[in-house]
């Protein structure tokens, strides 16, 4: 298949993406695709004689990718444009486009909106259920509504809304992020009233709308869900703090257990919760729900990740490796499900 793995951006998790893309178009690559990496705001000036070439050097493409990243912030300031030259045009000349998007305008279902006007089949699922499980005021309270537990919470509106604990009836410890955000950016425990303020003034400093919940202090996990059938589930313990950026993109700063080390039925169960997570946002082809296990065993559903990490080392692939299927396989795999939506 010709395929364009899509990457880059002008998120918070530009970096981030990079790394899936790369991956991703390495594995496809050695899967005998003529899969290019395309950075979707830098785009490209000109390309060679064929957009789809035998011989691609993936590496370099990145390199250049990630030597571009210094541009983004000055680019930003002349440029309206989110998609950068030529993008469309060899996104629509390929088979799929996957997905290695992270962040806000890949993340949200934007991306995917223009995708589906323009025809162009991608991975992951569509722009409707995207933009929910991106905006973590709306999943808790789709969580909320139908029965997926999650931790006591509430969005605020910068300068609109009471911030005061008190007026929620929540009390310390509490996690503070912002609503859209990804790979934790920031993401804050507050526990009293100074750190509390610094965590909202951080919050605040990425989005207009942020959520404040209870801090649950225990064990975490991930659980993958491809087409609604959740895959073996991951325990991902910091060596320090919780699982924030540094602890996710740190190397050695975690111990991730595959399968998680629960009993049967505790296993069962959190299964259960990430399947009916995907299924009442409406996702669809695979997804990755995070969880928190307290010291009860009571399980509280974090949030759902749509376009989850997709370097060899993430989470998923590391799933997936349980169940036998190695790193390319499983790209081939998601681009499968994916290509489902269009039958």
């Amino acid at each position: 298949m010709n395929i364009v793995v899509l990457a880059g951006g002008n998120s918070t998790e530009r970096d981030v993406s990079i790394s899936s893309g790369e991956g991703v178009c390495s594995a496809l690559r050695q899967k005998n695709h003529k899969a290019v990496l395309v950075d979707v705001y830098f785009g490209k000036e000109s390309f060679g004689e064929e957009l789809f070439p035998e011989v691609y050097d993936v590496k370099a493409e990145a390199d250049s990718m990630r030597e571009m990243s210094k541009l983004v912030e000055e680019t930003g300031k002349t440029r309206k444009e989110f998609f950068g030259p030529n993008v469309l045009s060899i996104c629509k000349a390929a088979d799929i486009v996957f997905l290695a998007l992270h962040g806000a305008n890949g993340e949200d279902g934007k991306v995917q909106s223009v995708f589906e006007l323009m025809g162009i089949p991608y991975t992951g699922t569509g722009p409707l259920s995207s933009g929910m499980a991106m905006d973590k005021g709306i999943t808790k309270m789709v969580f909320e509504a139908k029965g997926v537990p999650t931790p006591k919470g509430v969005t605020l509106a910068k300068g609109k809304s009471e911030t005061a604990l008190s007026a929620y009836d929540m009390n310390y410890p509490v996690i503070v992020k912002p609503c859209c955000g990804g790979s934790s950016v920031g993401v804050c425990i507050a526990n009293d009233d100074a750190e509390y303020a610094d965590a909202l003034k951080e919050a605040f400093s990425y989005e207009d709308e942020i959520v404040v919940e209870q801090f649950v202090k225990g064990r975490e996990f991930s659980v993958a869900v491809v087409e609604g059938k959740a895959y073996p589930i991951i325990e991902i313990a910091p060596l320090q703090g919780f699982y924030d950026y540094k602890n996710k993109y740190n190397a050695g700063s975690t111990i991730e257990t595959c399968p998680a080390k629960i009993t049967p039925e505790q296993t069962s169960q959190m299964q259960a919760y990430a399947e009916l997570g995907y299924k009442v946002l409406n996702l669809q082809a695979y997804a990755r729900l995070d969880f928190i296990m307290d010291e009860n065993g009571a399980m509280y559903c974090l949030e759902a990740n749509t376009l989850p990490g997709m370097t060899p080392t993430s989470l998923i692939p590391q799933e997936a490796k349980v169940l036998g299927i190695d790193y390319p396989e499983l790209c081939e795999k998601l681009i499968e499900v994916s290509l489902k939506k269009y039958q």
